[in-house]
This record gives structure tokens, sequence and C-alpha cells, in this order.
């Protein structure tokens, strides 16, 4: 056989394997620091046992970067991890790890070292009496490839969701799975902005896990938080609190309970909290997010006090707090470039600062960011609208905009926002030339969508009108 031929059938064989080469695992080149970043501070501060996979995951991110040498040292720390765990999973952990060092290797051009990893799998298949001979298939890999799907970010949470489904299905009362799960489904809710109980998909789950977890204080402050999400955040606040009590996991556990207390309206307690997180993991662009939003919560309440004309002592608290905002909202976004809603919040203290250059820039930058999720680009739409209708001044392109929003029919608060403003403009432009034919069209387009077709139609005819007597004279 052919050396050709020989490379083609070990590229098949590769491409059977289920390791972190083959899971499609959507990163882009702006996220690997980030990632990195987020990674190294799970090693050091989540107290996870024998965590096996996260250096498996530390070693492709190592190959996407480039250095495949480090990327090997990744996997003999895997293996190490192995070693000292006895669980039903072992087999599985090993076949992933070496599925990867066979990827690698393959990478590397090492095809020896890829046929020796190869030849492991396919023996411990046949222990095991896989179907086949690379590729086993079973509820502890489902999960696997789960907690991989879930570190990489939002475009893979809906497979990871699948991936634990899948497990849980077979072994519905397995800790870890229901804690992959809950995870999942925490995050997805919060990629969706889901607030309301009957939609809150991931309260269930969570006390799910809690019950099979008692002790695991990550998944209380999850818990805790969700259920301020539903309103219950009395209940919350005691998982909130019972967690740090705790001391497993706390920088993790600091992050969500500030999160709690910044929503509470508790701003010290939260910065404070963050503040100490922030000691353990300072490159987390996670935190530095979280202390611009407290940040800007304060000059929110600044100026609220202050009826929203702060002078003296005031003003001066608002600018000062304003660029420490922006400061953190910069580093973050540095971190981070496809953090799309800190654009939002970065542009919206430009915009308090007077730097409506840097807010423009801002949010073109936001604007050309690949594949933007639904409610995320409306919310981009809505915001970018009120800053170009108040601050701009620019009646047409705010109306662009909030069209823009409403058009992606997709149910968001975002959506019902742009509806509310892109009304009261035309009425204001009406107010000033009834005989505005766009804005009686865009009136009439905006009944249509509240469900008053009568009056919506009233708009319409009046438009049409105007239109055809515009045309005779």
């Amino acid at each position: 056989m052919s050396k050709n031929a020989d490379e083609d059938q070990v590229k098949d064989r590769l491409e059977q394997l289920r390791c972190h080469f083959t899971w499609k695992l959507l990163i882009e080149d702006t996220e690997i620091t980030d990632l990195e970043n987020r990674v190294f501070d799970e090693i050091e501060f989540l107290d996870i046992k024998y965590n096996v996979g996260i250096h498996n995951l530390l070693a492709y991110i190592k190959h996407l970067k480039g250095q495949n040498k480090e990327a090997l040292e990744s996997l003999k720390e895997a293996e190490t991890l192995i070693q000292q765990e006895r669980t039903n999973q072992s087999n599985t952990k090993r076949l992933v790890t070496w599925g990867n060092y066979a990827w690698l290797y393959y990478h590397m051009g090492s095809l020896g070292e890829v046929q020796i990893y190869l030849d492991k799998v396919e023996n411990t298949c046949k222990k095991v009496a896989s179907p086949s001979c690379c590729r086993l298939e079973c509820p502890e890999m489902d999960c696997e490839e789960g907690w991989a799907l879930l570190k990489c970010g939002g475009k893979n949470y809906e497979r990871a969701k699948a991936c634990f489904e899948k497990a849980l299905e077979v072994d519905p009362e397995n800790p870890e799975f229901n804690t992959g799960y809950a995870i999942t489904m925490f995050r997805l809710d919060s990629f969706h902005k889901v607030t309301q109980f009957k939609e809150a998909f991931s309260l269930h789950p969570l006390k799910q896990a809690i019950r099979l977890n008692p002790e695991d204080a990550y998944i209380k402050a999850l818990l805790g938080l969700k259920l301020q999400d539903v309103g219950e955040e009395a209940e919350g606040q005691k998982y909130i609190e019972e967690a740090l009590t705790k001391m497993s996991s706390q920088t993790y556990v600091f992050r969500y309970a500030a999160m709690f207390y910044r929503r509470k309206g508790s701003l010290d307690k939260a910065l404070q909290l963050l503040k100490t997180a922030l000691q353990a993991t300072p490159s987390s662009a996670f935190l530095h997010h979280q202390i611009g939003l407290c940040y800007r919560s304060q000059v929110l309440r600044i100026k609220k006090t202050a009826k929203w004309q702060p002078r003296g002592q005031d003003r001066e608290n608002v600018n000062r707090i304003t660029r420490l905002a922006i400061s953190h909202f910069e580093f973050t976004l540095k971190q981070k470039p496809t953090f799309e809603i800190a654009y939002i919040h970065l542009a919206d203290m430009y915009i308090e600062a007077g730097n409506y250059e840097k807010a423009e820039d801002t949010y073109q930058k936001v604007l050309c960011l690949k594949k933007l999720d639904k409610e995320v680009l409306q919310e981009i739409y809505f915001y970018y609208g009120r800053f170009q209708e108040f601050q701009r001044k620019s009646e047409i392109d705010a109306i662009i905009y909030y069209l823009k929003a409403i058009k992606i029919e997709n149910q968001s608060y975002s959506r019902d926002k742009s509806i509310s403003s892109l009304e009261k403009l035309v009425l204001r432009k009406l107010r000033r030339n009834a005989s505005d034919i766009e804005s009686l069209s865009i009136l009439g387009f905006i009944y249509k969508l509240k469900g008053e077709m009568n009056e919506a139609l009233e708009y319409y005819e009046q438009a049409l009108n105007l239109a055809a007597d515009f045309e005779r004279f």
C-alpha cells in the first residue's frame, strides 16, 4: 500500500474518534486568549476532583495557538489525573485523551505515534465490545463532549444541552450529568435573557442538581441567581449566603453572589466581592464586566437622586465613576472582543462622558461582529437607534435602526422598546407635519404589529391618499 493510501486510512480512523479535535468546537480566533484564561482559572480555582477534561481542552487550545509541544504536556497532565481516578468514567477519559494524542501527533507529522494511540483506542473499544473499532457510544462520552462544548461559549450551548440530555436518558440520577445539564440550561436562560417563571427552564434542573450534589456551592450560587430572576429573591438569598459560607470554588461563588447583590441594589457589597475575586483572577473579562456594571449602576443612582441634573460634587462623582466604568469595560473587550453586550455598556458610558465619537466607533465595532444572536442584534439596533435619536439628533437613522430591531421577528424587551420608541418618534414628527407620508405609513405598521387593524388601516389610507394627491400635484 502506498504512503498516501496509508495516510488516508489513518485520517479515516482519526475522523471516527470522539475527542476535542472531532467535536467541532466553535471558537473564534479572537476568543482563544479569553478561553485559555478561563481554563487556567478553572484549573486553579474551581473545585472539580480529577478534572481530566479541562486539561484535554487546554491541550486543544494550545494546538490552536500552534503550541503543539505544550499541548502534549497538557495531555500528560490529563493522563496523570486519570491514573489517580478510580471511576466508571476512566475508560472514557482515556479514550478522549488518546484521541487527542493521535490527532496532535498527526498534525505534528508523527504517524508512528498516531498509530500507537489509535491502537490503544481500538483495543479498548474491543474490550468493551463497542460496535465501532474507534468510537465509543456511551453516556459518559456524551457528558465529556457536553463539558467541552459548554466551556467554549454561547455558540456551542445548544449542542452541549443535547449531549447532556442524551446522557441523562440513560442515567437520569447521575450527579455529574445533572450538574452539566443544569449549568447549560442556566447559561441558555441567560443567553436568551429568559426571566419569566414559565420560561425559566433552568430552575428545575438546578434544584435537581442540588439534590444530587448537596455540597456544590457553585450550583447553589446559580440557583440563588435563578430564584432572583423569577421573583423569589428572599429564597435566592438563602442559597447565596449558604454558598458564601463554603470554601469550595470560592472565587466563582463570589462572581455569582456579586451579580445577585448588584441586581438587588447592594452595589457596595457586590463590588467588594468582585474585587476580592479579581485578586485571584485579574484577567477575567467576566469580572471586569461585572465591576463596570456596578459602576454604571452607581452613576444611574446618583443621577436619579439628583433628578437627572447632577451638579457640584454629584457631577464630579458621576464623571469619576463613569471613567472607572469605561476602564473596566475597555479591559473586558480587550480580553474578549466577542463579548457583544459589553460593547453596548461601553458605548453607554462613552455617551455619559460626552464622547460621542468613541460611542459611534464602539457601535460600529459590535455591528461588524459575525453571527450575532437575534436577541443581541435587536438590543444593539435599539440602543444604537436611541443614540441616533437623542445624541446624534438624526431622526432618519433612529427610524432605520428601530425598524431593523422590529423586523427581527423575535419577541424580546428590545423589540418592544423599539416599537414604543418608534411610535413616540413618528407621533412627534406628525405633530410638526400632519402630512408626513412616511410617518403615517410607519404608524400604520406599528398599529398592525399591535394587532389594532382598524387604526392601522386608517393610517395606511391617509398615507395612500396623500401619496395620490402628491402624484396628481
